[in-house]
């Protein structure tokens, strides 16, 4: 399980990796936005801090370059952000929900997947939900 916090930057770094595979600290930082891109040390920094922490490892030098993947699953770095969501509202879901409704980024067809899998985890447990 992830037991780290990750910053904005260190996610959209880890991002980089997630989506690409393995890359140079150069590779990562021309994934960003032409207009939002930090700079080049900045990144690197930041990918030093996120091999410290574990969240990803040096897989190969070529050259000088150091190619870095991902350590830590996608899965993995979101069940811990929705955790510490879940965690500032006392653990209560239903504020969450009410504002992914709210703003129109929960769709029927998200509810369907979330019934599924409520489904799906009660009949693993033993417990029988009314329909």
């Amino acid at each position: 399980m992830l037991l780290l916090k990750l910053t904005r930057l260190e996610l959209q770094i880890m991002e980089a990796l997630w989506t690409r595979g393995p890359c140079s600290v150069r590779e990562i930082q021309e994934s960003f936005p032409a207009k939002k891109r930090p700079a080049y040390t900045t990144v690197q920094t930041t990918v030093y801090r996120l091999e410290v922490k574990k969240a990803l490892r040096r897989v190969k030098k070529i050259a000088t370059a150091l190619i870095f993947d991902a350590a830590v699953s996608r899965e993995a770095a979101e069940r811990r952000l929705v955790d510490d969501l879940l965690g500032l509202f006392g653990g209560r879901s239903r504020p969450i929900m009410a504002r992914l409704v709210e703003s129109g980024n929960l769709t029927i067809d998200d509810i369907r997947e979330a019934e599924k899998i409520l489904l799906e985890r009660d009949r693993e447990r033993g417990e029988e939900r009314p329909k």
